[in-house]
């Protein structure tokens, strides 16, 4: 078995058995090609000093603690499933530990810069009403871009107020929407993207770019960077930032861990948990 037939095989095993999404399935398939170019043996002759070596070579290459553990945990995943498919015994790669990662806490904004960036918007543009309800969305609805970029209309239930997203693993759940929201959509669906041309492929898929398709990840960055940089923001702000807000705010509002895990999507309760970074000031009220 070669790299390439390998890592083939892997791509389908990761989406098809375990159901990951495509972006998760695509950085561990980068991962193993960055791999498998430095490793040249076949994967099936790989040994734990092989993959030493590879460690070293990345930590010569002054990749980040952050990147090694990533790259580490592809391999391993890999290895897993050469296991799960009775292609080798043992994993080469179980004794290798990923190096330690600095706590990183996310970028928060607050409810008032929020509101700063929204009301930046220049809604006199053509997508002025497009890219605020973007904004709104993903900070009330706590959405990954990913989630962002693939809501339907068909999702959207306006009488009982919440939408219905399609999350990492293909997962879904049901997120509740805000009065502001259902406005900016209403105004955006009758006003904005009822006057697009729309692709018959992309009908149903709520926000479009003007060619009347879906709008991309690299779009929605662009939406965020441009608003974020007309409000005189100096934070440094992604799309995923909105997300670590609505999280944060949910918890200082008092809302139970349990809860804010299932309004994101998290499998684990243990990733929900770094929202639970409050300054001492809160903790004591």
């Amino acid at each position: 078995m070669d790299w390439n037939k390998a890592i083939k095989d892997f791509n389908i095993y990761l989406s098809i058995e375990r159901g990951l999404s495509k972006n998760t399935v695509e950085a561990y398939i980068r991962d193993m090609r960055n791999a498998s170019s430095f490793l040249k043996k076949p994967p099936l002759k790989i040994k734990r000093k092989d993959l030493i070596k590879f460690i070293n070579y990345l930590n010569e290459k002054n990749k980040s603690s952050r990147t090694q553990a990533r790259i580490l945990s592809s391999i391993k995943s890999f290895y897993n499933y050469l296991i799960f498919d009775d292609k080798i015994k043992e994993n080469p790669s179980i004794e290798i530990y990923s190096p330690k990662l600095e706590k990183k806490f996310p970028v928060v904004l607050s409810i008032a810069e929020v509101d700063k960036i929204i009301e930046s918007i220049d809604l006199s543009l053509n997508n002025g009403e497009r890219n605020r309800t973007i904004i709104e969305c993903l900070y009330s609805c706590g959405l990954r871009v990913s989630e962002l970029i693939n809501l339907k209309i068909s999702e959207i239930n306006f009488s009982d107020e919440y939408i219905k997203v399609i999350g990492k693993g293909n997962k879904q759940r049901i997120t509740p929407i805000n009065n502001n929201l259902i406005t900016y959509f209403k105004n955006y669906i009758n006003q904005i993207r009822s006057k697009l041309k729309i692709d018959t492929k992309n009908s149903d898929y709520l926000f479009l770019n003007r060619r009347g398709r879906k709008i991309s990840r690299v779009l929605v960055f662009n939406i965020v960077k441009e608003a974020c940089k007309k409000s005189g923001l100096k934070k440094n702000i992604s799309p995923h930032t909105f997300r670590h807000s609505f999280a944060t705010h949910l918890v200082e509002g008092g809302a139970d861990l349990r809860a804010v895990q299932e309004m994101l999507g998290h499998s684990n309760i243990t990733t929900t948990e770094i929202y639970t970074h409050l300054d001492t000031k809160y903790l004591k009220e």
